[in-house]
Formats: C-alpha cells, structure tokens, sequence
C-alpha cells in the first residue's frame, strides 16, 4: 500500500466515484465540469454550471507555517488556492469571464482567531483585483464561515464557483482526437502576472508533501495538525522544518514556502488562446487530483495519450520524492510533476499556443500526442523510464 493511501487519502478517489457514478453526468459526460441546461433562465443557447473545489490539506501547512513564524500573509496564498483550484476547472470547460464566487470556511475557533480569516477574505478580494487586469471578472458574493470544532481540527477553505455560459463557447472535450498534440504549461516559474517563485505544487499530494517533508516535531508540538488514526510511522516522517533555507533555481526561500507557493491560474493565458483560437482547443485537462493521470476520466473515446516529451520536473517534486522514497510512477499519478494544464490541439495551433504562454513567461511545450487505441490509456516517458496507466 502507498504512503497516500497509509494516510487516508486516494489520488484516483475511486470511493467517491463509486458513490456518485449514478448521478446526471450533465449534457456533456466527457467535459472537465458538469455542465446542465439554463435552469436559470431557460435559453437553450445557454448552460448553468456550478462548481466546488478548494485548498485541500495545504490549509494544514499554512497553520503550521503560521504557528512557527507568526507570518499571517499565507493564509492570502490559502485563499488563492481555493479559488484557482475552482477557476482553473472551470477554463477547462471555456469559461473565463463573469464568475460568482462564493467560499465557505470551517474553522476550529479555539485554534483559528479572527485575524485569519480577515487575512483569507481580504486575500480572496485582492486576487479577484488582479485578475481584472487580464479581463477575468469573478463576482465575489461572500459566503459562509462556520464555527466547527467538533468537526473541523483546525480549518478547511473551500468556495463555489458559479456561471451562465454560451453553449457555443464551451470546451467539451469532444474532439479530442487521434493525431492531436497535447500543449503542456510548465506550473513553476514565475509568470509576468506573479511576484514571487512558483515552485509548481499547486493544490494536489499536499498530504503526502506535508508528511515526507517535515519532520516528527510538528507532530509532537502540534498534534492538531493530523488525523491520530493514522499510523505514526508515516506522521511526519521527513527532515525539514518550515523556515530551513533552500536555493532553487536562484531563488533563496524556505521549506515552508516551497510547499506553499499558491497555486497558478492560467486564465490569463487561456482567456487570450479561449478568445482568439477557440476553434482550436479540442479540449483541456487541469492536472489536479489523479496528476498526470487525469486525462483518463475525460478522453472521449479509447486512445492513448502519450506523454513522451515531458517538461522538466522542478525541483519541488525531486525533494518530495526524496524524502518520501516514492517511485515515478506514483509521483506522477499524485502529483502534476511540472505541467498543471494541458490543451489538445493541432500541431499548427500548439506554436501559438505556446508563443501565448511565453508571453506571459509561462514555460510551454508540446509533452505528447492522442493516439487511437482498444482502451484509455497514458503512457509517460521520464529518464528512460516508461509508466503506463489505463482506466
């Protein structure tokens, strides 16, 4: 059994595929997010679409990070992350304008003061500020904060993405097909619309992250910080403290930093390749939960997807796997190794779709190609190693 599953968490979720798989699939079974009819205003021409998603376990670090260097700040990255981890979902699907947002947190009153949550909602109201600049308008509409100890150890943050779309704009991935390139964006870096590092983590594998990486102390000075009926051979099993120096790529940060780089949207880019190349876009996967694997869930048809020229892992990725003593193979299914978001396309389209990147200093590359096979498959190619997948 995986250090993941040993901690109760699944990357392929497939309980909770289980438990949903006789829900309405929506009108499209193969798109990144369910989407229905205009329940609202009853436009045939139009859909409905609400979304759910959140920071996940990466709130766990921050607290952490908090309690040891009394920063308030990273509750705003917190705040980002639950909000991309919703926005990068819905691009997926077309959608990259006129948004509502609204975000739900639980918290562990005696643990989580006030000034955290100011820090996360000012941060929310600051991102959707950026965001404006680059013709992205979310409508943040508040939300609900719960008092929920007995429930909650220290505190979750999530949020509900909701919009009205045009049918004629949306990303199904329908025509996905043999012979498509697959463009890959790099999720490290820093981009023209950041201010800082990105080390590429995002919002996915933060359970496993947090554990291999940091040491037994938190768990002893922090017992609130894991689920006690995990096995204490995997609680924190790592080397690291949260302010340890580390040098990447010339960038001089700590620990703690590295693991809590907010997440990258890429609506900046995909609003520009959504609204100037829409015909091109034969679909879009956000390698979030399932990494590197994602795309299986949302292949059309039986095809093999080929990743065979693969960004370069950053760094972040190579400390994890060190500390935790995991394979490729399941790095690449926990975590998006590098490249968040893919576009299929054509092989034309892929050079203005990575030009459109660069311009924003997102990396971007063509990391494989859509082939016609008996079943849905992935193979990876990474230092003479190949792993393959299916569904």
């Amino acid at each position: 059994m995986s250090l993941y599953n040993q901690r109760g968490v699944s990357a392929q979720k497939e309980e909770v595929h289980q438990a949903i798989k006789n829900l309405d699939a929506g009108l499209y079974p193969h798109a990144f997010c369910k989407i229905y009819a205009d329940f609202l205003c009853g436009d045939d021409a139009f859909v409905n679409v609400m979304h759910a998603d959140g920071a996940g376990t990466k709130s766990i670090l921050a607290y952490l990070y908090w309690k040891e260097t009394g920063d308030l700040s990273v509750w705003r990255g917190i705040a980002q992350d639950a909000i991309v981890m919703n926005l990068d979902d819905l691009l997926c699907i077309g959608i990259h304008d006129n948004i509502v947002f609204n975000s739900t947190i639980d918290r562990n009153k005696h643990l989580i003061p006030g000034e955290v949550l100011k820090e996360i909602i000012d941060g929310s109201s600051s991102f959707f500020e950026s965001l404006k600049k680059y013709g992205v308008h979310i409508h943040y509409l508040g939300g609900e904060t719960a008092d929920v100890g007995d429930v909650v150890r220290t505190i979750a943050v999530n949020g509900t993405m909701t919009a009205r779309w045009p049918k004629s704009k949306l990303i199904t991935n329908e025509k996905i097909q043999a012979g498509d390139v697959i463009v890959g964006l790099s999720s490290d870096g820093q981009s023209s619309y950041e201010t800082s590092y990105n080390s590429g983590i995002g919002s996915n594998g933060l359970t496993s992250a947090r554990h291999d990486m940091f040491s037994k102390w938190y768990a002893e000075k922090y017992p609130e910080s894991f689920d006690p009926n995990i096995s204490s051979s995997v609680v924190y099993i790592g080397k690291h403290r949260m302010t340890d120096k580390i040098n990447v790529n010339d960038f001089d940060v700590n620990a703690g930093q590295l693991v809590l780089t907010p997440t990258r949207t890429f609506a900046p880019i995909l609003k520009q390749i959504l609204q100037n190349h829409f015909d091109d876009v034969h679909g879009l996967i956000h390698c979030s939960g399932g990494g590197q694997t994602k795309c299986l869930k949302y292949l059309p048809g039986n095809f093999k997807v080929v990743k065979n020229n693969f960004v370069q892992v950053p760094p972040i990725f190579d400390l994890i796997k060190e500390a935790s003593g995991a394979d490729y193979k399941e790095m690449f299914q926990v975590f998006n190794m590098g490249c968040r978001m893919e576009i299929y396309t054509n092989e034309i389209a892929a050079e203005k779709f990575i030009n459109i990147a660069k311009s924003f200093h997102v990396n971007a590359q063509v990391i494989g190609r859509v082939e016609a096979a008996d079943q849905k498959l992935v193979e990876i190619h990474h230092q003479n190693e190949v792993f393959n997948f299916a569904s």
